[in-house]
């Protein structure tokens, strides 16, 4: 019997303030019923006004973190977030060639909400050709897939375009994330499906700046379901309902751009 929990791990920065990173992944990991465990990439002093510092982890404990995790638990799903640099990004690629982890969901994180750079420009050519290949799931807002793809995102037909640009790159399905997107009333994402399929998820917005943690949690969401057996797509359809009542049902903390509400259920009926 040992071993038999589903668990889920996540490979990313902290965060301080608690509302993103490592302790969203976590939470999100915790409330979908999923046991979590962690490698540090990089420890940040951070809170919802912004990133003001940040520490990347020296590589050998980067490795021996991957280590013991991989000699007790029984990882079913993997995720990725903050990688910081060249260094990190390489340290992860080589460990998570190294042990088997499950299927990857790679969240490829730049910037904060804050507007702090949390991947340096010359790893992002690394993540690129290096981890997104590994990749089940790559899951970009509008402008890192435009970084990851050097498209320039304006209407749907260019999202459609980079997300079949970031599939030659490796990933086997991609998640465009439209909450960067011009218009007011909705958001649109897309998914772009192994086999060809492709949807388009739609969401009305809410009108709130406490949505700090939204792209680790949405990753987190789906990893957790396929820890614990859901397909891509259920997994996807579950991720973006949770992360949906996660705003909708917000919690004020802090005077910047707040957290959500990881405490937040879904029930079946609640389910795209």
């Amino acid at each position: 019997m040992i071993n038999d929990y589903p668990q889920a791990l996540t490979i990313a920065g902290t965060d301080s303030g608690g509302g993103a990173g490592i302790p969203a992944d976590i939470k999100t990991m915790q409330m979908r019923g999923v046991y979590s465990a962690m490698v540090v990439v990089a420890v940040t002093a951070q809170n919802t006004l912004g990133v003001q510092d940040a520490l990347p982890m020296p590589e050998k404990l980067i490795d021996e973190q991957f280590a013991s995790i991989a000699d007790d638990l029984k990882i079913r799903a993997c995720k990725t977030g903050m990688l910081a640099d060249p260094t990190r990004v390489r340290a992860v690629v080589r460990n998570l060639k190294k042990y088997d982890l499950g299927p990857l969901i790679v969240d490829p994180v730049m910037v904060a909400k804050g507007g702090a750079k949390l991947l340096s420009d010359d790893a992002i050519t690394i993540v690129r050709d290096e981890l997104i290949p590994l990749a089940s799931l790559v899951t970009p807002n509008i402008p890192e897939a435009c970084e990851l793809t050097g498209i320039t995102i304006r209407d749907k037909n260019d999202i459609k375009k980079a997300a079949r640009e970031l599939q030659k790159q490796g990933a086997k399905n991609i998640l465009i994330k439209g909450g960067h997107a011009e218009s007011s009333d909705k958001a649109d994402d897309y998914i772009l499906f192994e086999d060809g399929n492709d949807m388009w998820l739609t969401a009305p917005r809410v009108d709130t700046k406490n949505t700090h943690g939204t792209g680790d949690t949405i990753s987190a969401c789906i990893t957790a379901e396929i820890a614990k057996g859901h397909s891509m797509e259920q997994a996807i359809m579950i991720g973006k309902t949770y992360v949906e009542k996660t705003i909708s049902k917000g919690i004020n903390v802090g005077h910047g751009h707040g957290p959500l509400n990881h405490w937040v259920k879904i029930e079946g009926d609640e389910l795209k």
